[in-house]
Protein backbone atom coordinates (compact mmCIF):
# COMPACT_ATOMS: atom_id res chain seq x y z
CA UNK A 1 0.00 0.00 0.00
CA UNK A 2 2.89 2.38 0.78
CA UNK A 3 4.50 1.40 -2.23
CA UNK A 4 1.26 2.31 -4.29
CA UNK A 5 0.95 5.80 -2.35
CA UNK A 6 4.73 6.96 -3.37
CA UNK A 7 4.32 5.87 -6.69
CA UNK A 8 0.99 8.04 -6.94
CA UNK A 9 2.85 11.09 -5.04
CA UNK A 10 5.60 10.67 -7.22
CA UNK A 11 3.50 10.30 -10.80
CA UNK A 12 1.58 13.77 -9.44
CA UNK A 13 4.91 15.50 -8.78
CA UNK A 14 5.94 14.69 -12.38
CA UNK A 15 2.83 15.89 -14.05
CA UNK A 16 2.75 19.31 -11.97
CA UNK A 17 6.84 20.13 -12.22
CA UNK A 18 7.12 18.55 -15.56
CA UNK A 19 4.19 20.40 -16.97
CA UNK A 20 4.71 23.98 -18.47
CA UNK A 21 2.25 25.80 -19.35
CA UNK A 22 2.52 28.56 -22.44
CA UNK A 23 2.32 31.68 -20.31
CA UNK A 24 5.66 30.10 -18.40
CA UNK A 25 7.61 29.64 -21.42
CA UNK A 26 6.96 33.33 -23.53
CA UNK A 27 9.50 35.74 -23.64
CA UNK A 28 7.02 38.98 -21.91
CA UNK A 29 10.55 40.99 -22.49
CA UNK A 30 9.01 44.55 -23.00
CA UNK A 31 10.98 47.43 -24.04
CA UNK A 32 13.06 49.10 -21.79
CA UNK A 33 11.82 52.88 -23.64
CA UNK A 34 8.42 54.33 -24.59
CA UNK A 35 8.63 57.81 -25.25
CA UNK A 36 4.66 57.98 -24.58
CA UNK A 37 3.92 60.99 -27.00
CA UNK A 38 5.47 59.55 -30.03
CA UNK A 39 3.26 56.27 -28.95
CA UNK A 40 0.52 58.54 -28.67
CA UNK A 41 -2.25 58.83 -32.29
CA UNK A 42 -3.75 56.54 -34.13
CA UNK A 43 -2.21 52.56 -34.99
CA UNK A 44 -4.25 49.73 -36.77
CA UNK A 45 -4.31 46.29 -36.17
CA UNK A 46 -3.06 44.24 -38.00
CA UNK A 47 -2.68 40.82 -36.66
CA UNK A 48 -4.28 39.85 -33.37
CA UNK A 49 -5.38 36.25 -31.47
CA UNK A 50 -9.15 36.20 -31.43
CA UNK A 51 -11.00 37.17 -28.69
CA UNK A 52 -14.93 37.37 -27.55
CA UNK A 53 -14.36 41.68 -27.09
CA UNK A 54 -13.24 41.79 -30.78
CA UNK A 55 -14.81 38.75 -32.62
CA UNK A 56 -16.13 39.29 -36.01
CA UNK A 57 -14.35 43.19 -36.39
CA UNK A 58 -12.21 44.42 -38.97
CA UNK A 59 -10.87 47.53 -39.78
CA UNK A 60 -9.80 47.71 -36.52
CA UNK A 61 -7.63 51.00 -35.01
CA UNK A 62 -6.51 52.15 -31.60
CA UNK A 63 -5.87 55.45 -31.01
CA UNK A 64 -4.60 56.44 -27.68
CA UNK A 65 -4.87 60.42 -26.60
CA UNK A 66 -3.38 61.97 -23.73
CA UNK A 67 -5.95 62.89 -20.96
CA UNK A 68 -5.66 65.59 -18.59
CA UNK A 69 -5.22 63.26 -15.49
CA UNK A 70 -1.55 61.81 -17.09
CA UNK A 71 -3.14 58.96 -18.13
CA UNK A 72 -4.11 57.47 -21.86
CA UNK A 73 -7.58 57.77 -23.53
CA UNK A 74 -8.15 54.70 -25.76
CA UNK A 75 -10.42 54.74 -28.49
CA UNK A 76 -10.63 50.95 -30.50
CA UNK A 77 -13.01 51.34 -33.35
CA UNK A 78 -13.91 48.51 -35.87
CA UNK A 79 -16.63 47.61 -38.37
CA UNK A 80 -18.49 44.21 -37.82
CA UNK A 81 -17.81 41.53 -40.42
CA UNK A 82 -17.17 43.84 -43.36
CA UNK A 83 -14.99 47.00 -43.72
CA UNK A 84 -18.60 48.42 -44.82
CA UNK A 85 -20.06 46.89 -41.92
CA UNK A 86 -21.51 48.72 -38.99
CA UNK A 87 -19.07 50.45 -36.80
CA UNK A 88 -18.39 49.36 -33.21
CA UNK A 89 -16.45 51.07 -30.85
CA UNK A 90 -15.10 50.96 -27.22
CA UNK A 91 -13.40 53.52 -25.17
CA UNK A 92 -10.98 52.86 -22.62
CA UNK A 93 -7.96 54.12 -20.06
CA UNK A 94 -4.42 53.22 -19.75
CA UNK A 95 -1.66 53.86 -17.65
CA UNK A 96 2.16 52.90 -17.18
CA UNK A 97 1.78 51.92 -13.48
CA UNK A 98 5.67 51.75 -13.29
CA UNK A 99 7.76 54.38 -14.48
CA UNK A 100 11.10 52.29 -14.28
CA UNK A 101 9.19 49.21 -16.89
CA UNK A 102 7.28 51.79 -19.02
CA UNK A 103 6.72 49.20 -21.34
CA UNK A 104 4.55 47.47 -19.32
CA UNK A 105 0.95 49.08 -19.56
CA UNK A 106 -2.46 48.35 -17.84
CA UNK A 107 -5.56 48.90 -20.11
CA UNK A 108 -9.20 49.09 -19.13
CA UNK A 109 -12.44 49.33 -20.72
CA UNK A 110 -14.53 48.78 -17.57
CA UNK A 111 -14.23 50.41 -14.28
CA UNK A 112 -11.00 49.70 -12.38
CA UNK A 113 -10.57 46.26 -14.14
CA UNK A 114 -7.15 46.91 -15.62
CA UNK A 115 -4.92 44.18 -17.91
CA UNK A 116 -1.74 43.95 -19.20
CA UNK A 117 -0.74 45.58 -22.51
CA UNK A 118 2.93 44.74 -22.97
CA UNK A 119 4.95 46.32 -25.42
CA UNK A 120 7.47 43.81 -26.66
CA UNK A 121 9.05 45.12 -29.80
CA UNK A 122 8.32 48.60 -30.78
CA UNK A 123 10.25 49.94 -34.35
CA UNK A 124 13.04 53.39 -33.36
CA UNK A 125 10.72 55.25 -35.90
CA UNK A 126 7.26 54.55 -34.11
CA UNK A 127 5.87 52.62 -37.29
CA UNK A 128 4.99 49.23 -36.00
CA UNK A 129 4.54 47.34 -32.59
CA UNK A 130 4.10 43.45 -31.38
CA UNK A 131 1.73 43.83 -28.25
CA UNK A 132 1.48 40.82 -25.53
CA UNK A 133 0.59 40.60 -22.02
CA UNK A 134 0.95 38.07 -18.76
CA UNK A 135 -0.72 35.73 -20.53
CA UNK A 136 -0.08 33.79 -24.27
CA UNK A 137 -3.69 34.23 -25.04
CA UNK A 138 -3.49 37.81 -25.91
CA UNK A 139 -1.12 38.95 -29.33
CA UNK A 140 -1.36 42.06 -31.73
CA UNK A 141 0.51 42.92 -34.13
CA UNK A 142 -0.13 47.15 -35.03
CA UNK A 143 1.11 49.96 -37.73
CA UNK A 144 0.68 53.59 -38.21
CA UNK A 145 -0.76 52.57 -41.91
CA UNK A 146 -3.24 49.94 -42.45
CA UNK A 147 -1.07 47.88 -44.63
CA UNK A 148 2.26 46.78 -43.31
CA UNK A 149 5.47 45.83 -44.99
CA UNK A 150 5.06 41.72 -46.00
CA UNK A 151 9.07 41.60 -44.81
CA UNK A 152 8.50 43.38 -41.55
CA UNK A 153 5.02 41.53 -40.55
CA UNK A 154 7.40 38.22 -41.48
CA UNK A 155 10.13 39.67 -39.39
CA UNK A 156 7.71 40.34 -36.18
CA UNK A 157 6.04 36.90 -36.79
CA UNK A 158 9.64 34.90 -36.33
CA UNK A 159 10.44 37.47 -33.56
CA UNK A 160 6.89 36.07 -31.78
CA UNK A 161 7.80 32.80 -32.57
CA UNK A 162 11.60 32.94 -31.19
CA UNK A 163 9.42 34.24 -27.95
CA UNK A 164 7.43 31.74 -27.64
CA UNK A 165 4.40 32.02 -29.17
CA UNK A 166 2.62 29.63 -31.07
CA UNK A 167 1.01 31.76 -33.65
CA UNK A 168 -1.82 28.75 -34.95
CA UNK A 169 -4.45 31.18 -34.37
CA UNK A 170 -3.10 34.66 -35.45
CA UNK A 171 -5.88 36.54 -36.94
CA UNK A 172 -4.41 38.47 -40.50
CA UNK A 173 -7.29 41.63 -39.87
CA UNK A 174 -8.43 42.79 -43.23
CA UNK A 175 -7.81 46.43 -43.39
CA UNK A 176 -8.97 49.10 -46.30
CA UNK A 177 -6.18 49.63 -48.94
CA UNK A 178 -4.50 52.33 -48.20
Amino acid sequence: MQKLLLILIFSVLLIFCGTKTNSQVIDKTTVKALDLKRYLGTWYEIARFPHSFEKNLVGVTANYTLRDDGKIEVLNQGYKNTLDGERSKAVGKAKIPNKLEPGKLKVSFFLFFYADYFVLELDKNYQYVMIGSSSDKYFWILSRTPQMDPSIYESLLANARKRGYNLDKLYKVPQPKS
